[in-house]
């Protein structure tokens, strides 16, 4: 499902107008964005939990030359599935 489609449930499902769907998926990304961007968490009970988790700088290798390489540390963010989510999914 693309984000045309996510707007298009959510606006047949609660009965809302396409442009209303829209503005809700946008203000969520967005909130979920700054909430991220700032450091802070996220969690929605039963759903899952959005979060920034800390990659450490590590050596990689360029596959084509074989050659070292590093690759500086960084911040990536990360989703992590409710119970209830994991449940559904896996019936």
């Amino acid at each position: 499902m693309n984000r045309k489609e996510l707007i298009d449930a959510l606006a047949k499902k609660t009965g809302s107008t396409k442009a209303d769907a829209d503005r809700n998926v946008a203000g969520l990304i967005e909130i979920i964005t700054a909430t991220l961007k700032k450091g802070d968490s996220l969690s929605l009970v039963g759903f899952g939990s959005f979060e920034v988790r800390q990659r450490a700088a590590r050596v990689g290798r360029n596959p084509k030359t074989g050659a070292e390489l590093k690759i500086k540390a960084s911040k990536v963010p990360a989703f992590k599935a409710g119970a209830t989510l994991k449940a559904a999914v896996n019936r």
